[in-house]
C-alpha cells in the first residue's frame, strides 16, 4: 500500500535536499518512489519556442505529454486547488512511497527540516491542533527538543532511521 508523508520546513531549510536523499535511500531499499513538489509560484518546465511548448501555450491545449525514450512529462491545465492525496492517487496509486514536499496545511504526517541559520524556530509547535501529524523535525540544532521524535543531521544512522519511519507512520493512501 503506498504510504504519503509531507516534508516541510521554512523556505532553504533543505526540503528538496532531503527529498532527494530519502527518495534515494527508498531507491536503494528497492521501493518505488515518487515525489510530489508543491510550487506557490508559476512553474517553467517548458523552453520557449520548442515543440512541447509551443503545443502548450500557441496550441492552448489543456493537456499535453511528452514521450521521450527515458521521459515522460504531463502538463495539465489546472487550477491549483487538488491536495497532495488526491495528486497522489491520480498518478502515483501503484508506488511505494510518495514524497510530498510542501502542502504543510494538509492533513498527512511531516517531517520537518530546520536549520538554525535559515529560522530562529521550527514550524512544530507542540500546542497546535495538528502537533500530532509530527512525524519527526530533522535538524542541526543540538539543543532542540520536542515531543516528537528529533533527528540530527550529526547522528550517524538519522536517514535510516528518518526511512523506518516513514514506512511505520506514514498515511496510508485510501483507495
Amino acid at each position: 500500500m503506498t504510504k504519503l508523508v509531507s516534508i516541510i520546513g521554512h523556505k532553504n531549510a533543505g526540503k528538496t535536499t532531503l527529498v532527494a536523499a530519502l527518495s534515494h535511500e527508498f531507491k536503494r531499499q528497492k521501493k518505488r518512489v515518487a515525489t510530489i513538489k508543491h510550487a506557490s509560484h508559476p512553474v517553467d518546465v517548458d523552453r520557449p519556442e520548442t515543440d512541447s511548448w509551443r503545443h502548450f501555450h500557441e496550441g492552448n491545449a489543456d493537456g499535453v505529454l511528452v514521450a521521450s525514450p527515458e521521459l515522460r512529462v504531463t502538463f495539465e491545465r489546472h487550477l491549483d486547488d487538488t491536495g497532495p492525496e488526491a495528486l497522489a492517487r491520480r498518478y502515483f496509486a501503484d508506488m511505494d512511497i510518495v514524497l510530498v514536499e510542501g502542502f504543510k496545511a494538509a492533513p498527512l504526517p511531516k517531517i520537518e527540516v530546520f536549520r538554525k541559520e535559515v529560522a530562529k524556530s521550527p514550524l512544530f509547535m507542540p500546542d497546535a491542533p495538528n502537533a500530532g501529524e509530527w512525524i519527526a523535525v530533522i535538524t542541526d540544532d543540538h539543543r532542540y527538543v520536542a515531543p516528537c521524535r528529533v533527528l540530527r543531521f550529526s547522528d550517524t544512522m538519522w536517514l535510516t532511521v528518518l526511512a523506518a519511519l516513514v514506512m511505520e507512520q506514514g498515511k496510508p493512501l485510501a483507495p
